[in-house]
């Protein structure tokens, strides 16, 4: 390893540790992200030529251009899907629409709300994606659990099964949909093979959460007539923002396969019809009515929007960009591979850890450039390297809270510490993930799948 690519390593940890100790440092992860970021890219710099072979004189600033600005693009479709449906949901909330979501929920039981959150969390997250599910989910917590405790517990839990539902389907996650498109798995195959893996991944965690559980939900009171939520908006209006909001978002994988742009352009899409029915709805009220309906507006809302936590997604992801940029993943995953004579339970094991300390679209891209597709065996397509690594880079996020875009958006909404989620919920998390690996084990030696 050279010297630069040490620095660059060393500034990232550095870095990874300053996030870590947030609650230590009392300064923001997205503050430390973003000189992640600048001084990664920095360093790299000094000598851009000895990662470009082949590159020289004038043309080295173009190409290193070249490859921010394609990092960045990758970087900025995540982070405008991410505004996109933390604004949708915003919006559904604050008009009322999730209201009989929670009617439906409601129950004094903490241990049977637990159950509940986790299943609808899981399946939930196999037909949207983990981080607009996580969102959505957050969202109804906070209206059927007041104490601050508690609900952390039903939030980290939200995580792991937003987590473990999105790495038994297709378009569950981000890594999945790429394992998916280059023909490595299918659809099919991943969901028969993964779909018990993955309950019993987060099954066993919720078990054991549900441990620390005990008496019954103060359950928020509601006063009697017009609430502030359905103050301006009728129950069929309500209904419409709801249909309109959680249908779209389910609507964005349908509108990729078929127009084979982005998610995020669904998202926009989405959150455009949303902003246009919400601001018919709202030009209709009486003016003693408008004060607190501009409040419950689109662009009202949009100003809200948590923007600490989208800065510290381009810092994260454009930081390990550099990483990759330099080839320290793609030789983490060779020395793997070498070191355990090509064990997939192993390696896969492995980058799964790896993907809850860094993020796991690279170590899986990383991992299809790697190891190419083979007619038999293992490598083939739903081969059990693939199936594997589809399950470790997706469940194993949860070992800690910034291991996955789930984890990073409910550490942002509830203000949960990298330390506390550590010392209360990875060994619970690590549990899961390596009882999923077992059942995943069985099924290959003994039932043959």
């Amino acid at each position: 390893m050279s010297t630069l690519t040490l620095a660059i390593v060393t500034v990232f940890i550095i870095g990874y540790l300053c996030i870590a100790l947030e609650s230590f440092t009392k300064v923001n992860k997205a503050a430390i992200a973003l000189l992640m970021l600048v001084g990664c890219w920095t360093i790299f710099m000094f000598d851009p030529g000895s990662y470009l072979p082949g590159v020289a004189g004038d043309k080295i600033s173009l190409a290193v251009n070249e490859i921010i600005e394609k990092h960045l693009g990758s970087t900025s479709t995540t982070l405008f899907f991410l505004m996109g449906a933390m604004t949708i949901v915003e919006v559904v909330d604050q008009n009322g629409g999730f209201n009989f979501v929670r009617d439906m929920m409601k129950t004094k039981n903490k241990k049977t709300l637990l159950w509940r959150i986790t299943f609808m969390t899981f399946f939930l997250s196999a037909i949207l994606d983990n981080l607009t599910t996580s969102i959505v989910m957050i969202m109804i917590l906070r209206k059927l659990i007041q104490e601050r405790k508690d609900r952390l517990i039903y939030a980290s839990l939200v995580i792991i099964a937003a987590n473990s539902g999105g790495a038994f389907s297709p378009i569950g996650d981000v890594t999945t949909i790429m394992l998916w498109n280059k023909g490595l798995i299918t659809a099919a195959g991943v969901i028969k093979e993964l779909i018990v893996p993955s309950l019993v991944s987060v099954a066993l965690p919720a078990y054991l959460l549900s441990l620390s559980l005990k008496g019954e939900i103060a359950v928020p009171a509601i006063a009697g007539g017009k609430t502030a939520e359905t103050n301006e908006l009728t129950k069929r209006q309500r209904k419409t923002v709801f249909l309109i909001g959680v249908g779209g978002l389910i609507f964005v994988p349908i509108f990729k396969s078929i127009t084979h742009l982005p998610p995020f352009v669904g998202i926009l899409l989405v959150l455009g019809v949303l902003w246009t029915v919400t601001e018919l709805f709202y030009r209709h009220l009486h003016k003693n009515e408008e004060r607190g309906a501009m409040q419950k507006r689109v662009v009202n809302i949009l100003s809200r929007i948590d923007m600490s936590t989208i800065l510290f997604f381009l810092g994260i992801l454009m930081a390990v960009a550099c990483l990759e940029t330099i080839g320290v993943l793609a030789t983490l995953g060779e020395g793997l591979n070498t070191t355990f004579n090509g064990n997939h339970y192993i390696v896969t094991g492995i980058i799964g850890v790896l993907s809850s300390i860094v993020d796991n679209v690279p170590l899986v891209a990383g991992c299809m450039g790697m190891y190419p597709i083979a007619e038999v065996g293992d490598m083939a397509q739903d081969g059990i390297f693939w199936q594997l690594l589809a399950y470790c880079a997706g469940v194993g996020g949860s070992m800690l809270i910034i291991g996955s875009a789930a984890g990073v958006v409910v550490m942002g909404l509830e203000k949960i510490t990298f330390g506390w989620y550590m010392k209360r919920i990875s060994l619970i998390a690590f549990a899961g993930y390596m009882a999923g690996i077992l059942i995943y084990w069985v099924e290959k030696t003994f039932i043959g799948l």
